[in-house]
């Protein structure tokens, strides 16, 4: 938006992040990389919680950006279905819980 002014006007509105995808496949290959070179994995720093953690927040934040519901909903149909099914399991065998 901006683009080429030295000075502008307002604080840039483009992603400032790459793809979660690129940044875990990219976080794997270092993790790799310094337990071949002979690093512990117990003194990995690519394998760090707060690394974890700073690709589950980047994760949700682009999948709430695309419009990615952050939890799957519950299927109405599907669970009155399985209660019924439930009842008539129950019903057939002649046994009540």
């Amino acid at each position: 938006m901006f683009y080429g002014q030295p000075e502008p006007p307002a604080p840039c509105t483009c992603p400032l992040r790459q793809a979660w995808g690129s940044l875990d496949a990219l976080i794997g290959r270092l993790r790799a990389a310094y337990e071949e070179n002979g690093g512990f994995p117990e003194t990995n720093p690519f394998a760090s919680g707060a690394i974890r953690v700073y690709l589950r927040e980047v994760r949700e934040c682009q999948a709430k950006a695309r419009g990615i519901p952050y939890k799957k909903k519950k299927n109405k149909k599907a669970d009155q279905d399985k209660g019924m099914s439930d009842e008539a399991t129950n019903s057939s065998t002649g046994m009540q819980f």
